[in-house]
């Protein structure tokens, strides 16, 4: 079972705070803290396009918990492609 997206930004927040490339990504991991699944918004923007947004700009996140929690979002994604 994928976890929630507040659960999963909790540990990018975690893993990630204080690298110098995270403050781009930090904007959408923060508006995922109060995302609980990818068909809820956040403003006016969809949790597809926030959790978009979030991998595009942790492309320099790398090692084996980077790996586990992209995929985690990739599912995300994949499940309202197919879901509609």
């Amino acid at each position: 079972m994928i976890r929630p997206l507040n659960e999963i930004a909790l540990e990018i927040n975690s893993d990630c705070s204080g690298k110098p490339w995270y403050n781009y990504a930090k904007p959408y991991v923060q508006a995922m803290m109060s995302l609980n699944s990818i068909k809820d918004t956040y403003g006016l923007d969809s949790g597809y396009s926030v959790v978009s947004y979030a991998l595009a700009n942790l492309t320099y996140w790398r090692g084996d918990t980077a790996r586990r929690v992209k995929a985690e979002l990739k599912q995300h994604l994949k499940g309202v492609a197919v879901s509609g």
